[in-house]
């Protein structure tokens, strides 16, 4: 990984198992219109997000309980002067069991400083990552995150 990707970290007391199925459910939470499926290596979906985000990924590894990374093979992001600018990123989710607590470091390899959309895309991934993702592994519930 490139110090530069964007990249955050969460610890729960919920078990690797628990955290890699929450991953794998984005519609619970992820805000926005989720078509396709993630739950399986090659499957794709796509996410978008009112006219601002439109983006398709590919599952290119998963590793159960361990490790998923997504593959961006198209985006259209309205607000740059490229709105294709996801397009080829990866975004990545490692699991790791540390002392009875579970460490997920997300990163978005791609999303690095120098791009129009880093400090609004990585305050959206921190927003999403630190309570959708967090509130959804360590209470079980759909916890959507809005953005707009």
């Amino acid at each position: 990984m490139n110090q530069k990707d964007f990249s955050t970290t969460i610890v729960v007391t919920q078990t690797p198992e628990q955290v890699f199925k929450a991953i794998n459910n984005p519609c619970d939470w992820w805000a926005g219109e989720i078509e396709g499926d993630s739950s399986k290596l090659n499957d794709e979906f796509s996410y978008r997000y009112k006219e601002i985000h439109y983006s398709k990924q590919r599952v290119i590894e998963m590793i159960p309980n361990r490790k998923v990374v997504w593959l961006i093979t198209e985006s259209n992001l309205n607000f740059t002067k490229d709105p294709s600018e996801w397009t080829g990123t990866k975004v990545s989710f490692e699991i790791v069991d540390k002392d009875g607590e579970t460490e997920l470091r997300f990163s978005h390899l791609g999303l690095i400083p120098e791009v129009e959309c880093f400090d609004a895309c990585s305050g959206a991934w921190t927003q999403l990552i630190q309570q959708g993702l967090f509130s959804l592994i360590t209470k079980g519930e759909s916890a959507q995150i809005s953005l707009g």
